[in-house]
């Protein structure tokens, strides 16, 4: 499952300026480069609602030439939510109350549908009069195409062009325009491989696609072919490197899990002699280590194997697998 709150923050914190560059440069214009300030997780609780509100990422920065200073808040949105625009403005009277600074807030909606554009403005009317209005910056990946984004040398445009409108054929093409723009930016290792790993989570191509991407690189030049292919075999490696580290906790759990099956029977057939084939289909099938440490202290203690079977429940099948276990024994 892909973490796209992490992600988001990742991306837009390491390359903050980039990123309002590239949406907002009207802002970007006015903000002194080195006075960023990133805020610890701002997390307001509603005693009423009984609600608990996190704001995404919070930045205090400084006016270009000035000594005064306000907040940028940008909010990743990876689902539609009716209601986005009143907890937006939730979030802003309440940075705006604990810092006493003017608030600059950024939506950013990165979910795949709807398309129909979302609003930018909570209005609080009335027939008579609009009592509030609050704006905000709407960036909308499914409305933005990536091919306006292809030639512009940014690395945040490098990874959203992957969250971007695109056609379903186009996947293959769109993520390897990502890495061509990635390649030029010549960025360190660190941040090269976070755009990279971003482009690689929202663009996991089928085989057919892997197909299309790698006939697509042929008309690469030398060079730039072996810079984009550099960054394909990172993530074979870390992949392969990551399916290793799971199997091997698979296997793991599942050698637990046997040995753990294994002292059940050991205690059942030392009381009991010869324990009935159903009965062994039914303990394999229990998954759960801490069910099954149990069954050995009940193996220990049952009377009979009648017994021990009306202790024994699947995930599956519950109590009537264990009823019909008893009846067959």
């Amino acid at each position: 499952m892909i973490d796209h709150d992490r992600l988001f923050k990742e991306l837009i914190s390491t390359f903050f300026l980039d990123f309002l560059e590239l949406f907002v440069p009207k802002v970007r214009a006015y903000v002194e480069a080195g006075s960023i300030e990133f805020l610890d997780k701002e997390v307001f609780v509603d005693v009423t609602a009984g609600e608990r509100l996190e704001a995404d990422l919070v930045a205090k920065v400084q006016f270009k030439g000035l000594a005064a200073f306000f907040i940028v808040h940008i909010e990743n949105q990876n689902r539609a939510e009716r209601d986005f625009g009143r907890r937006l403005f939730r979030y802003f009277s309440r940075l705006h109350d604990r810092y006493e600074l003017p608030v600059y807030p950024i939506a950013v909606f990165s979910f795949p549908s709807p398309r129909t554009a979302q609003p930018d403005v909570y209005r609080v009317e009335f027939p008579n009069k609009v009592v509030n209005e609050f704006h905000f910056d709407v960036i909308q990946l499914n409305r933005l195409n990536w091919r306006g984004f292809v030639r512009k040398a940014n690395p945040v445009a490098a990874a959203l062009m992957a969250k971007m409108d695109m056609a379903p054929g186009e996947r293959a093409r769109v993520k390897l325009e990502c890495l061509r723009l990635l390649v030029t930016l010549k960025l360190n290792k660190a941040k090269t491989r976070l755009i990279s790993g971003f482009i690689d989570s929202y663009l996991e191509l089928n085989r057919e696609e892997r197909q299309e991407f790698e006939a697509e690189t042929k008309g690469l030049g030398a060079r730039e072919k072996e810079d984009v292919m550099e960054i394909v075999t990172s993530w074979m490696k870390e992949g392969l490197q990551r399916g290793l580290q799971q199997g091997l906790q698979q296997g793991l759990q599942q050698g637990r899990l046997e040995a753990i099956r294994d002292d059940v029977l050991e205690v059942l057939e030392a009381r009991f002699a010869a324990v009935p084939v159903r009965l062994k289909r039914m303990l394999k099938r229990i998954e759960d280590p801490d069910q099954l440490k149990g069954l050995v202290r009940q193996a220990a203690t049952a009377d009979s194997l009648k017994d021990f079977a009306q202790c024994l429940t699947t995930p599956t099948g519950g109590a009537t697998a264990s009823a019909r276990t008893k009846q067959q024994l």
